[in-house]
């Protein structure tokens, strides 16, 4: 079993100082999970800076564990102009060259279109998909989208565009789907998930998160044949985001009989 937990989990330890990027790959190591799927504002010095990308390849090797998706934020496909299109091309390009350098598996590039209905942007989020899938593919790395924002986090919008698209994966989140979807999504788009994000809120005493059935969610992609690593980006209520994680992935392990 490979277990991961997106770093935006821990975000509100970053933004308090009480973590980097670096304890982000120790503490899943100590914690046990098995891949590394920082969000790209841990990593966003490595933009510009190749000395910071160079010892963010040192301590994600020294951890032991491999770099899997690191999901991109602010290169999307779609905006309203051709100029502020083109510059998310060139970010996407960008942050393809460090997953490339860091060994990444995958990378999340969302869809786009915040005021826009989904036929309005569609041949403009196909065609800027496509590109950059072949240009991952030719690179070793997979392009997946995750319902995440915008008219594409519907599981009608994402099984159109996963059909336009040949080579594009999903990033199955548990919780981000319209409200009404889920029962639908759930049902129809575990097939397609390449990659989980398991939303986990609060837990009970006995340590279930008792708001959303997740060992049927689990049963669920089992039964699509899921292959993928367990990932958890987990939203505490309670703010304790370390806590979470460790409750989450315990959680998972226990659903999966993998204690």
């Amino acid at each position: 079993m490979r277990y991961s937990l997106c770093s935006y989990s821990l975000h509100k330890t970053v933004d308090a100082g009480q973590m980097d990027v670096f304890g982000y790959f120790r503490f899943c190591k100590e914690a046990g999970f098995t891949q590394l799927d920082p969000w790209n504002k841990h990593l966003e010095a490595a933009y510009d800076d190749g000395d910071f990308l160079e010892a963010v390849k040192v301590a994600a090797a020294e951890s032991g564990l491999p770099m899997g998706c690191i999901a991109v934020d602010g290169a999307h496909i779609y905006e309203p102009t051709v100029e502020g299109r083109e510059l998310n091309r060139a970010r996407r390009y960008r942050w393809l060259e460090i997953a490339v350098a860091l060994g990444a598996e995958q990378l999340r590039i969302d869809a786009g279109g915040r005021n826009e209905s989904f036929d309005e942007i569609f041949d403009i989020v196909v065609e800027g998909y496509k590109d950059i899938v072949a240009r991952a593919q030719a690179l070793g790395v997979e392009i997946v989208i995750e319902n995440h924002w915008g008219p594409s986090n519907h599981p009608d919008t994402i099984q159109r565009l996963l059909a336009a698209v040949p080579g594009l994966g999903l990033l199955f989140d548990s919780y981000n789907w319209p409200k009404g979807t889920h029962e639908q999504a759930w049902r129809e788009c575990v097939k397609y998930a390449r990659l989980t994000h398991f939303k986990t809120f609060r837990f009970d005493e006995q340590g279930n998160e008792p708001d959303w059935n997740l060992p049927r969610l689990i049963g669920m992609l089992q039964e699509a044949g899921y292959e993928g690593a367990w990932g958890i980006e987990s939203t505490p209520n309670d703010g304790d985001e370390i806590g979470a994680a460790l409750k989450s992935l315990a959680l998972l392990k226990r659903i999966l009989g993998d204690e």
